[in-house]
């Protein structure tokens, strides 16, 4: 049997489970102190911007037995759970969010148990300030009355504000947001709202005020960080006027007239004013101070001013009267006044407004007919206007104006005193135009100047222009461009023109012609403007593409205009291209290309761009390549030596067959053939040597000849000049005189040599024999001991006789036919000396030797 006692302890409720068969002590917590996250949670503290879910603390008790313990954690019904523990561990974690402000405490029963007995503790956890509020205002916003006679620097409000946080966070200071630009200051501490020294409130000025005052805390923490809140509020101050401004007048200055028909009691003007101080203003009461003399009176309240006399009493023209407004205070006294002055002029009375006459009396319309473009300046004389206004003195006086179309009339005078004779003169006579404007409408205006009425009179004037013919028929471009086929049939229309004449009737018909040298082909139909191509003409694109000529536009009187007039004749595909010769022979070497060319006689392209084409090649269709824009044929690259043709085609013939397209690029599109022979050898060397080669390389491009040559030319002859030079200067200075000898030579003596060939296929050759010419030198220069010298060598030996001719060969089947010729000897002169063997012959057979070397090793190896 287990017994449970309770034990009443101040701020601890002990629960002791005893047991009369065995003692078992109940666990208890350790008390680790108020600064300790773990043992009872006895005086412990929390911050109210605890984040929700985080471990606060951790329960730590123990039990004398050892046995494992269990913590529990519970609430006072009724009351919110902000903590949850954990049974094993005992960590505590905070599950609600804390506000000081509503809960500054928070009462909690913790309990330990080993299973067997329960230990139950009240405690008390604190909950600890955090700068989390704003202040708040207690009487903010309201509304406030001040009178405006307020002294300056005196209170006129006390601001409350009230922050619940504690410590700094729960004092407030008091500021106004753009303190510079306002009348009134605060006391940073007591709220104390002032009007500024010096500062005084007008209700003229301004009527109301709002001052935004700030409540600023003097900070704290908050989540770790420094924290400043502060609100604001808005007073409104009502300024109360006070009595304080005088009394001013509306709508000054002030003019009143007397006409001559006014009569005594005629109301003249009435002034008006009124309190300075709108707020509470006070009645006004007028009267005069001076300047009335006795002919006038004003109404006190109303303020009308009134005549009292007749117009012909009044000794001035001009009245310059003082009025006084005063305001009245509620017992009926007269206090601040303001004073005006108000101008009455005597006048004539303007009755009469201007009015315009014509020959037989009032009129106010005139008109008149006449021609377009009048000389500028010239009268209109056809109007004859008067205008008059009966009044007198400024009355009559007044401004004539002309309102009308542009600026193309004027009229004189513009300033009438009563009356005047009108004249209308033409100012801009370009403008009157009848092909703008067949009638012009004008209003003749005449207004007072100086008159109060401003009355005013108008007249309409009308003028109908009649025609000239003062326009030249105009194209509506000033060149045409156009285009026709080629082959178009005679008759075809090629472009119409037009051109306007804006003259009326005859003046406006336009005749059109054409000439110029371009318009030999072509014809116009006068009315139309249509031009179309002779009934004869052919257009021909290759002979001729483009024309122009000029175009004529005149009308009846001979004026004219003229315009260009471009034909392109568009170019037709009607040629094919042209090899000069349909079978063509070319050599070519072994490295350079060779060259065809066929013409399209086509104008234009793509009718006459020519491409080329290889179509066939005989006996082998893998050696050539063509340039297609070009006709350049060259060997493919691969192919370097003779010996390399001969290992493709397995034969010894270098003779080719090629039968190469021309085809133009046109639509539709032409083409033609040729057959090309080629003849393919190897590059030889020249008997000129390097020049002779260099010629044969450059034979199909004879201007790179021309130019080297002209190069070599001019370098000669800047040596040449050089030379002469350095010897005439060299001549001056040793001052020598050198013999200049003129060597003459003989004619040279020919003999011929027949000698007899020793075998058949030997030709007879004349051999002329090695004789050098006699040589005399002729002595020049006389002071020179030299002798002419003739030098003789032996005489010739005479001919010998030709022998018979040789017969001619025997024929031999499948050989070539040599013919006969019918001179069996040649002539050739005797070479004078052996030819000189250069290193450039050398090496040539040398490279000869070579090749032929390297042919029989591949034919060798092919036979092995």
């Amino acid at each position: 049997m287990k017994n449970v006692k309770i034990l009443h302890l101040p701020q601890l409720f002990v629960f002791v489970h005893t047991c009369f068969a065995q003692a078992d002590f109940a666990p208890y917590f350790y008390d680790n102190g108020p600064y300790s996250n773990n043992g009872n949670l006895a005086l412990f503290s929390l911050s109210e911007d605890t984040p929700v879910g985080t471990q606060i603390y951790c329960l730590n008790g123990t039990d004398p037995e050892g046995h494992e313990v269990r913590y529990g954690l519970s609430f006072d019904p009724g009351s919110k759970e902000y903590f949850r523990v954990e049974p094993k561990s005992g960590n505590i974690t905070l599950v609600e969010k804390l506000d000081r402000e509503k809960q500054d405490s928070i009462d909690v029963l913790v309990s330990i148990t080993d299973g067997k007995s329960k230990v139950v503790e009240r405690v008390t956890i604190f909950v600890m300030d955090a700068n989390d509020e704003k202040p708040e205002f207690q009487n903010m916003p309201t509304i406030i009355d001040v009178l405006e006679t307020t002294e300056s620097g005196s209170s006129i409000y006390k601001v409350e504000a009230v922050d619940r946080d504690t410590g700094s966070g729960g004092s407030v200071t008091y500021h106004l947001q753009n303190a510079q630009s306002t009348l009134f200051a605060i006391d940073r501490h007591s709220g104390i709202l002032r009007i500024k020294s010096g500062e005084m409130l007008d209700y003229e000025k301004t009527k109301t005020h709002f001052v935004t005052v700030i409540a600023k805390d003097g900070g704290g923490n908050f989540n770790g960080k420094a924290q400043f809140l502060s609100s604001s509020a808005t007073l409104t101050i009502n300024v109360i006027d006070a009595q304080d401004t005088p009394p001013s007048f509306i709508g000054t200055p002030y003019f009143g007239y007397v006409y001559e028909i006014s009569v005594p009691g005629s109301e003249i003007f009435t002034v008006a004013a009124k309190d300075g101080d709108v707020g509470n203003p006070n009645p006004i009461r007028y009267s005069f101070d001076d300047g009335d003399d006795g002919v006038f009176s004003i109404n006190e309240t109303s303020g009308t001013i009134t005549l009292q006399t007749l117009p012909i009493y009044l000794k001035r023209e001009i009245f310059n009267i003082k009025v006084r407004a005063s305001e009245v205070s509620p017992e009926g006294r007269l206090m601040d006044y303001g004073l005006t002055t108000v101008v009455i002029r005597v006048v004539d009375l303007n009755n009469n407004p201007p009015t315009f006459y014509g020959e037989n009396g009032p009129q106010n319309m005139f008109e008149l007919t006449m021609y377009e473009h009048p000389p500028e300046g010239e009268i209109l004389r056809g109007l004859k206007i008067t205008v008059n206004d009966s009044d007198q003195g400024a009355n009559a006086k007044f401004n004539l104006r002309l309102i009308g179309p542009g600026r193309m009339l004027r009229v004189v005078p513009q300033t009438v005193l009563n009356e005047a004779q009108v004249t209308i003169l033409v100012e801009d006579s370009a403008a009157m135009d009848y092909e703008k404007h067949h009638f012009l409408t004008y209003k003749l205006l005449a207004v007072e100047i100086n008159t109060p009425e401003r009355f005013s009179a108008t007249a309409d004037i009308v003028i109908h222009l009649l025609d000239t013919n003062d326009n030249a028929p105009k194209f509506s471009s000033d060149y045409y461009i156009a285009r026709i086929p080629e082959n178009s049939p005679g008759g075809s229309n090629v472009v119409s023109v037009t051109a306007t004449d804006p003259d009326a009737g005859p003046w406006g018909e336009v005749k059109y012609s054409i000439y110029g040298s371009g318009a030999d082909l072509f014809l116009i139909q006068p009315a139309s403007g249509i031009i179309y191509t002779q009934p004869w003409a052919s257009l021909d694109a290759e002979m001729r593409s483009k024309y122009d000529f000029y175009v004529k536009a005149e009308d009846a009187e001979g004026k004219y205009s003229l315009a260009e007039v471009f034909v392109t004749v568009l170019d037709l595909n009607d040629h094919p291209p042209a090899f000069n010769d349909n079978f063509l022979e070319k050599t070519m070497v072994i490295g350079a290309p060779v060259k065809i060319e066929a013409v399209d006689d086509d104008a234009e392209v793509p009718n006459n761009v020519v491409e080329y084409a290889i179509m066939k090649a005989e006996p082998d269709n893998n050696i050539f390549d063509i340039n297609a824009d070009t006709g350049e044929i060259m060997l493919k690259s691969y192919i370097k030596s003779m010996a390399i043709i001969q290992n493709i085609t397995k034969q010894r013939d270098f003779t080719w067959s090629l039968v190469v397209q021309a085809r133009d690029r046109g639509q539709p599109s032409f083409s033609t053939t040729a057959v090309v022979k080629i003849d393919i050898t190897e590059a030889t060397q020249l008997k000129g040597g390097p020049l002779g080669t260099f010629l044969m390389q450059s034979r199909y491009n004879p201007l790179h000849i021309l130019g080297i040559l002209a190069g070599v030319i001019s370098l000669m002859v800047i040596v040449t000049v050089i030379i002469s030079t350095v010897t005439f200067m060299r001549n001056k200075k040793s001052n020598r005189i050198l013999p200049n000898r003129r060597v003459r030579r003989r004619p040279r003596k020919q003999h011929w040599n027949f000698k007899i060939p020793e075998t058949q296929g030997e030709k007879f050759r004349v051999v002329e024999e090695d004789r050098e010419p006699d040589v005399i030198v002729d002595n020049v220069n006389c002071n020179n001991n030299v002798n002419n010298l003739v030098r003789h060598w032996p005489p010739p030996a005479p001919p010998c006789a030709p022998s018979l001719p040789p017969p001619p060969p025997p024929y031999i089947p499948g050989e070539r036919q040599w013919a006969v010729p019918t001179i069996s000897a040649t002539v050739a002169p005797k070479p004078k000396k052996k030819p000189v063997i250069t290193r450039q012959d050398t090496v040539n057979k040398a490279l000869v030797s070579e090749l032929k070397m390297r042919l029989e090793q591949k034919r060798i190896q092919k036979h092995q």
